[in-house]
Order: C-alpha cells, then sequence, then structure tokens
C-alpha cells in the first residue's frame, strides 16, 4: 500500500467525514427519493424547448433548408455552427474518463461520470445538424456502407459528411461503453436496495450479473484501461476530423494548418466549461457538495486556464498571418483586423471578450475559487466558443473572392428554433440521467476513502507529526 501514500498536504478530495455506508447513501439518494419541484420545472421548461425544436426541424423536412438563413454565398450557418459546437462540449468528456485515467487521477473520479453522459448526449444533438443539412433526411443512410447491389461499398470520400460519420460514430459507440461499462457496479448498488420488483428488474438486467466478485473487479480494470486506451485517440482525432471539414479547403481562413490542434484545444476549453456548468448545478441540486468540492472545480479551472492559453495563441498566430498576409480577402478573414471594425465586428468582439478577456480572471486564485464566479464564466465560455465557430464559418463566407457575390447572413426563426431545440433536447436527457443513474462512481470513490478522504487525512497528518 505505501504506493498508494498520498502526501497529507495535499487537499482531500472526499470531505465530510465520510464512511462506506455514507458514500453509498448519499450517490442512491437522488435516485431513490422522489424529484423536487426544481427538477420538474427544470424538465417541463427543457421539455418545451424540445417540442419546439422538434417542430422546427419537422418545418425544415418538410419545407427543405431554403428555411434557414442560407444563401448562395453562405451555405453553411447556423446548422455546421452548432455542429462543431455541440461536438467540442463532448470532448471533455472523454478527456476526463480515458486520459485522467491513464495518468492516474484521482480528482477525476467526481466528475468523469456526469462528463462522460454529457458527452453522448452532446454527440447525440450534433448529429442532428448534419442530417438534417443534408436536405434529403431520407436517403441519409446512403453516408453509411451499403450491400453492393445499392452501387459502391461507401460514399465519396471526398465529402467531409463522410468524415463527420466516420468521427461521430466511433466516439459516440467508444464513449457509451465506456460510460456504461463503468456504471455497471453502481447498477448493481442500486439493484441490491432496490424496494419495488419493478426497479429490482430493472437494474439486475443493468448489472449484467455484477456480484463485486475479485474477478468481476479484475475484469472491470483491464476493461476500463483497455478501453482508456482506445479513447485516448479520440480526444486528438474526432476534433481534428471535424477540423478537416474546413482546413482542407481552399476558402480564405480555412486552410490553415494550425486547425487541427487549434480545434483540439478548442474543444477541450468549451467541454471543460459545460462541464463545470452541469457539474455545479448537480452539485447544489443533489447534494454533493462533500465529494464535488472546491479543490474539484479549482483543478478544472486551472485546466480551463490552460487550454484557454493554447487558445489564445492560435488567435493571436490567426490574426497576425491575416495582418502580414498583406492581402485583402485574407484581411477580412474571421480574426483579423477586417473582421473587428466591419460588419461582423460584434461577433468578433463577443468571441475576443468571452474567450480571452473573462477566462483570464481564473489566474486568480480568488475567483477561481469563486463559486457564482466559476458559474458565470463557464457560461460565458460556452457562448464564446459558439461565437468562435460562428465566426469561422460566417465571417469566411461572406466575403470570398468575387466582390459581387459579398453578402450578409440572417438567421431565421426555424434556425434559432433547431437550436434551442437540441439545447432543450440535452437538458431532457441530462436531467433524466441525473434522475435515474448514479450521477458519481460510488465504487471508484470508496477506493481513494482511505486516502483521499477527510477523516483519513487528518489522522495521516497527526501520524507524521
Amino acid at each position: 500500500m505505501s504506493g498508494h501514500y498520498e502526501a497529507p498536504i495535499r487537499e482531500p478530495l472526499i470531505i465530510g467525514h465520510k464512511t462506506y455506508h455514507d458514500i453509498t447513501e448519499d450517490i442512491a439518494r437522488p435516485i431513490e427519493e422522489r424529484a423536487g419541484k426544481l427538477w420538474w420545472v427544470s424538465l417541463y421548461a427543457a421539455l418545451v424547448l424540445f417540442i419546439y425544436g422538434f417542430g422546427c426541424i419537422a418545418y425544415t423536412i418538410g419545407t427543405g433548408i431554403g428555411a434557414w438563413g442560407l444563401n448562395r454565398t453562405i451555405n453553411w450557418g447556423w446548422d455546421i455552427t452548432n455542429f462543431v459546437w455541440w461536438v467540442g462540449i463532448g470532448h471533455a468528456g472523454t478527456l476526463i474518463s480515458a486520459v485522467l485515467l491513464l495518468f492516474r487521477q484521482r480528482w477525476r473520479m467526481s466528475v468523469n461520470r456526469s462528463a462522460e453522459a454529457m458527452t453522448i448526449f452532446a454527440v447525440v444533438q450534433a448529429a442532428i445538424f448534419p442530417v438534417i443539412h443534408m436536405g434529403r433526411v431520407w436517403v441519409g443512410y446512403w453516408v453509411f456502407p451499403l450491400p453492393n447491389q445499392f452501387g459502391s461499398l461507401w460514399g465519396n470520400f471526398n465529402s467531409p459528411l463522410l468524415w463527420d460519420v466516420f468521427a461521430i460514430s466511433t466516439y459516440f459507440s467508444v464513449s457509451t461503453v465506456f460510460w456504461f461499462m463503468g456504471l455497471i457496479p453502481d447498477f448493481a448498488m442500486i439493484r441490491d436496495r432496490a424496494k419495488t420488483p419493478w426497479t429490482k428488474k430493472i437494474y439486475t438486467f443493468l448489472a449484467f450479473g455484477w456480484g463485486g466478485k475479485a474477478k468481476h473487479w479484475q475484469r472491470f480494470e483491464e476493461l476500463s484501461l483497455v478501453l482508456a486506451g482506445l479513447a485516448t485517440p479520440l480526444v486528438f482525432s474526432v476534433h481534428t476530423t471535424v477540423s478537416f471539414d474546413f482546413a482542407t479547403s481552399v476558402i480564405k481562413g480555412w486552410h490553415s494548418t494550425i486547425y487541427p490542434p487549434y480545434f483540439v484545444a478548442g474543444a477541450i476549453f468549451s467541454g471543460f466549461a459545460m462541464v463545470q456548468t452541469l457539474l455545479l448545478v448537480a452539485r447544489k441540486v443533489c447534494h454533493l457538495e462533500d465529494y464535488i468540492t472546491m479543490y474539484h472545480i479549482e483543478i478544472m479551472n486551472i485546466v480551463i486556464i490552460l487550454t484557454g492559453g493554447m487558445v489564445t495563441v492560435a488567435y493571436a498566430t490567426e490574426y497576425f498571418i491575416g495582418w502580414y498576409s498583406g492581402s485583402r480577402f485574407e484581411d477580412f478573414t474571421y480574426l483579423s483586423p477586417g473582421a473587428a471594425v466591419g460588419p461582423y465586428w460584434w461577433a468578433f468582439w463577443s468571441l475576443i471578450i468571452c474567450n480571452l478577456v473573462v477566462p483570464a480572471s481564473f489566474w486568480f486564485k480568488k475567483l477561481r475559487t469563486n463559486i457564482i464566479w466559476t458559474f458565470i464564466v463557464a457560461l460565458i465560455i460556452n457562448i464564446g466558443m459558439w461565437f468562435e465557430r460562428f465566426d469561422i464559418i460566417v465571417i469566411n463566407l461572406s466575403r470570398d473572392y468575387l466582390p459581387g457575390s459579398w453578402t450578409m447572413f440572417k438567421p431565421t426563426i426555424i434556425d434559432v428554433g433547431v437550436y434551442l431545440g437540441t439545447i432543450g433536447f440535452f437538458s431532457v436527457l441530462f436531467l433524466l440521467y441525473a434522475r435515474t443513474f448514479p450521477v458519481i462512481a460510488q465504487a471508484e470513490l470508496k477506493s481513494i476513502l482511505k486516502i483521499s478522504g477527510e477523516t483519513y487525512k487528518a489522522k495521516e497528518g497527526d501520524e507524521h507529526h
């Protein structure tokens, strides 16, 4: 056990002098007790957005994508903006779960479950946009491998749409398996505590016969490491593939070799911000303050500082190249002097303020350990990252090489409705998840209780003094 020793000076990851039984009770409580009024109000509000968005999607399919604000010059608008935004939000889940597991970071254990769930729900929202952007959604299956009587096995590999299919399907499948496998011990815990036959049957099925034997744990840990090894390249590959949608084109502002690493850093940046947003809400509503501590929040804010710094360097590089090239066309890319004072100046400065200025406040410990300020900044970062994707697509497309085709983009109420609908759908999924699945991996927390629990660390400190 000497290898598992943790210095007393380190902050405890579990506070409140918890026992093993306390952890079980606290994690199971949100599932076993009746939902409060706040949960129902949130669910109804999310359902209203979801139904409205579903109606807008149905209208789009019935009418055609002419219902959106697209035109001959700007043929990607809110749809692809939202697609890239949602894929980016899902990025932090794989990082927290897989990469930090391989690096044996114990602080991930309180936040990984919700981050994994967020990943899956965000990817579901992202997948909606390329499908409806096709226009003819009833032939969407053509992007999958088909029997030979349909023609060639695959569609056109030169199409970014096909790359997105690979990225989304791989990311979704690996993330889902990783998430579900981690839930199995917790499903068994709920099964053993079930008070109604119906509940017991559901969780018995989900637990896959888990009995907590040594062999079960051995297989569980081995498979966790294998899946983490498979998922780690996804952190870099998925958003790199999405960046190729832009970087392999010849459109000004897009044909940039900086896009793959820049997109990955930006995705982790926005993903961690969304994890912070959801965890701070879950922490309060589910009374998990003893497990999602200020130490967890501060560590995640430090990651936001790191990835925000990478994004800042990328912004500065893009801006410098736009200016240094001396090209009148490059002078109106999404990060250039022309964009800063042009008709989309408001989008440019929203990006700079939300992604550069406001997150810089986390350099001060007093602010990065302030829960209210952290929540506000997390929301602002996600707004800023949406503006980044909007700027990349709309500003770059609005001024092409033919001045006669220069134009502006104006979203329609259908554009806005589809976007709000995906936010509602995401919220519905997350709210239902929080009521049916344990939001923290209780088995993993118990494994570090005697290492990072407040009571045990206090004893260790006394012994070493």
